[in-house]
């Protein structure tokens, strides 16, 4: 295998490749990326055994074909320390390839290609197309909600569930919930599936910033696949039955307070800054027309402000992790944002004024 590529075409694609690939593997191939030349075309693929992305890179000057595994941290590193414009030939010579660009020569290991794992996806039961704007909006609302470690291993994903006209993107950690949903039409029956953490990370970087192209979502009973030109993703799904969340959001509530969304937010940023760091608790107290914040932590230091705010109820008390109010009203665009309450001890409703699509839901910390 022979082939000639320059920096610039080569970096962006190896980028999204290695981003799958772990620093800490189970087998010393997952470590390495596997590049197949042929055709004209490189195909790079990066693989955890769970997520799988391939990537392509065409019109490649390709002396001889052949696929080969490399160290996918050091190719990429080599490439971005190559100066603009620089041209790598890499070439196989028996169990090494020679990657040499003008003055530079190196020499990388292989390991066999026949050692790299393939995720075999089936015929694709499910196949949604939606417009890469608004799945990438989706995963901005909820995202961040999802939980990193939950022995609820079902909560370290988004629940992407899709009705008869519309799909619903769900993440929580058990804390806090965040669900969004976007009508679409023409699809068939209802369906829920639980796309890993780690795919969800991947998905903003691949699907694209052209406002008018759509993405395809395609599923089977255990994995989804995403393909756009010169793209794919593969995934695993979680294999778990999700809570039913309708139960989590709560109704009700008879205190509702309407604020400036970033005004509010600015100054539970600034409040932040003295709260607890490990249990980062702030402290609300709502009162007609305002909402005043506390914060303090163990060194005896402490920070409040206060905020102008449309609410005519009784005066309530209630904690909250300031991190999780913070990062719900990040995750809206609108002017306003409404919160509902009920008492301190029952959950927070968030929901953009402008957004009646997406809520956002936050439990009480006992103060």
């Amino acid at each position: 295998m022979k082939f000639t590529v320059s920096r610039e075409k080569l970096l962006e694609p190896l980028q999204l490749a290695c981003g799958v690939v772990e620093r800490r593997q189970t087998a010393p191939v997952l470590s390495n990326l596997l590049i197949l030349a042929e055709s004209g075309q490189l195909v790079m693929t990066g693989s955890d055994q769970e997520v799988e992305l391939t990537v392509t890179i065409t019109d490649v000057d390709i002396e001889t074909e052949g696929e080969v595994t490399v160290p996918a941290r050091k190719l990429l590193d080599i490439c971005k320390s190559l100066p603009d414009g620089a041209e790598m030939t890499a070439n196989l010579e028996g169990n090494r390839v020679a990657l040499d660009s003008g003055r530079f020569s190196s020499h990388l290991a292989t390991m066999p290609v026949a050692e790299y794992p393939n995720i075999e996806v089936g015929e694709a039961e499910t196949s949604i197309r939606l417009p890469a704007k608004d799945l990438r909006r989706l995963l901005q609302r909820t995202s961040f909600a999802m939980a990193q470690q939950d022995v609820r291993y079902f909560f370290n994903g988004i629940l992407f569930e899709v009705e008869e006209d519309l799909v619903r993107f769900f993440a929580t950690n058990g804390q806090r919930l965040a669900t969004s949903y976007l009508a679409i039409a023409g699809s068939t029956g209802n369906h829920q599936f639980i796309i890993p953490r780690k795919a969800v990370g991947e998905l903003p970087r691949i699907i694209g910033d052209d406002a008018e192209e759509e993405v395809t979502l395609q599923f089977t009973a255990n994995h989804m696949m995403l393909a756009r030109p010169g793209l794919r993703l593969v995934t695993k799904l979680i294999d778990a039955t999700y809570p039913d969340y309708n139960r989590a959001i709560p109704t009700g509530g008879d205190k509702v307070v309407i604020a400036d969304r970033q005004f509010l937010k600015d100054a539970l940023s600034r409040t932040a800054i003295l709260s607890n760091e490990l249990y980062r608790n702030v402290r609300l107290i709502v009162m007609p027309g305002r909402l005043d914040m506390h914060a303090n932590n163990p060194q005896q230091e402490e920070a409040e402000e206060s905020l102008g705010v449309e609410y005519e109820g009784e005066t309530l008390e209630i904690g909250f992790n300031v991190s999780y109010l913070i990062e719900a009203l990040a995750a809206m665009d609108g002017e306003q944002v409404r919160l509902t309450l009920s008492d301190a001890g029952s959950a927070c409703l968030l929901e953009d004024a402008n957004e009646p699509e997406s809520l956002f839901v936050i439990s009480p910390m006992v103060l």
